[in-house]
């Protein structure tokens, strides 16, 4: 075996036998999912108390408009004074007072009604109070226009337009949302590894340059092999790692889409809609909109995005990965690192935020777009783009291309200049290495 294949094996089976990478790689799972359900309980239970308001009404208006919800109750006070009314409201625990005073017309009722709370109130609370007074209001305007309540209700009914693509399907909606957060999900999975990765190798080579033993390696391998050595080995660490991820999360997928009922055959098919155009096959109303959305959701290009996600994560890895081992190469322990880690770690969370914000308004935007093909920022923008598919209506095949052959030539150039700081920084000791001086090093 080369000298490389040895270096790359060693450097493998060095993190796969640890026993924390062992642990991770089964309990990641089971605590992605563990701390998802925890945080929606979590959430439940500190939203589950039940608000209860006092209410002062002093007008002829809002007598019948405030009635106990499941999460806010109403208690009237009577021929009490305000200030009375705030001392029962603060003494009987109440969340807050809501005093309606005596004044002309409705509109003048409304501008001059208070909610008195002991801190700053919960804005849900709050657009729950607003909303009644709007609804009552406006209500009252079209009752002196001569609308009828009734009338007034149908009015006020919302909307919903329907939506198909032209072979008759149902376009659902916030579906490209939940696509773009599913391409999100792997991009922030790549943008962790490389970081968490890129770690390992730095500090793999710190500790053999600090020991010394970098001296006797180097005298029988080329600087250059044991780089690449380093970064391919722990690559295909990291890269079997997500295979167990991707068999354990199918597992589990196939486990929920069981556990809520979801007809898994009948995802092929895809949701149909009504006979609103002949021809055009029909669902019948009481279809469960679970299913509808697992259907869409399970004709999301999975084997291209997991492709596309090992591709990009480990050209991604490579370029970033040979940043950090010629970082590791240059300082003699991590403190020294802290001055390089910021330029590595900036195009990565700027390509989250910038993709999110960008794909969600306009996946084959301009900005989208670029950033999925600029190579530090595309292993995490394109795949956010991904999940639309790719050709017409997704990621236009030439694009898909042209920014893995970036990537492609981007880790070339960065291994080839991260290997000439490599090779005069591994053995250079007691010196706080600078910008000025890697550049110099570059030029040897």
């Amino acid at each position: 075996m080369s000298k490389l294949g040895l270096i790359i094996k060693r450097e493998y089976l060095a993190k796969v036998r640890n026993k924390s990478f062992v642990i991770m790689t089964i309990l990641s799972p089971i605590l992605i999912v563990g701390m998802v359900v925890l945080i929606a309980y979590l959430t439940k239970v500190n939203d589950s108390d039940k608000r209860i308001i006092a209410v002062l009404n002093e007008s002829d208006y809002f007598t019948g408009d405030f009635t106990t919800s499941e999460r806010t109750a109403f208690i009237k006070f009577r021929s009490i004074s305000l200030e009375s009314a705030k001392d029962s409201t603060l003494s009987l625990g109440y969340y807050g007072l809501l005093f309606i005073p005596d004044a002309g017309d409705m509109q003048q009722v409304a501008e001059k009604t208070y909610f008195f709370t002991k801190d700053a109130p919960n804005t849900l609370v709050l657009n729950q109070l607003e909303s009644i007074f709007s609804e009552r209001i406006r209500s009252k305007r079209l009752e002196d226009l001569g609308v009828s309540a009734l009338e007034f209700k149908e009015i006020g009914s919302g909307f919903e337009l329907n939506t198909a693509t032209f072979e008759g399907q149902t376009n659902l909606k916030g579906i490209n949302e939940i696509k773009a957060f599913i391409g999100g999900g792997f991009g922030y999975l790549i943008m962790m590894f490389i970081i968490i990765y890129g770690g390992f190798v730095m500090r793999s080579v710190i500790e053999e340059k600090t020991s010394r033993i970098i001296e006797v390696i180097i005298s029988t391998v080329r600087p250059f092999q044991l780089m690449l050595g380093k970064i391919i080995g722990t690559s295909l660490a990291g890269v079997t790692q997500f295979a167990i991820w991707i068999i354990s999360a199918s597992l589990l997928m196939y486990v929920v889409l069981s556990v809520f009922g979801i007809d898994i055959s009948a995802l092929e098919a895809g949701p149909q809609i009504g006979p609103a155009m002949p021809g055009m096959e029909t669902v019948s109303p009481t279809s469960d909109t679970l299913q509808l959305y697992a259907s869409e959701l399970y004709k999301i290009p999975w084997t291209i995005l997991i492709i596309s996600f090992v591709i990009y994560f480990v050209l991604g890895y490579l370029i970033y990965s040979s940043i950090y081992a010629a970082i590791g190469a240059a300082v003699d322990n991590e403190t020294d690192t802290q001055q390089f880690i910021l330029p590595i770690i900036l195009p990565l969370v700027l390509a989250i935020y910038i993709g999110f914000f960008s794909v969600f308004n306009n996946p084959n935007g301009p900005i989208a777009v670029g950033f999925s093909l600029f190579p530090l920022t595309s292993p995490i923008v394109m795949l956010m783009r991904l999940p639309g598919g790719i050709g017409e209506g997704g990621v236009p095949l030439w694009q898909l291309i042209t920014s893995i052959v970036f990537l492609g030539l981007t880790f070339i150039g960065i291994v080839w200049l991260a290997a000439k700081i490599y090779r005069v920084g591994i053995l250079m000791y007691g010196k706080k290495p600078t910008y000025k001086e890697l550049f110099k090093w570059l030029r040897y």
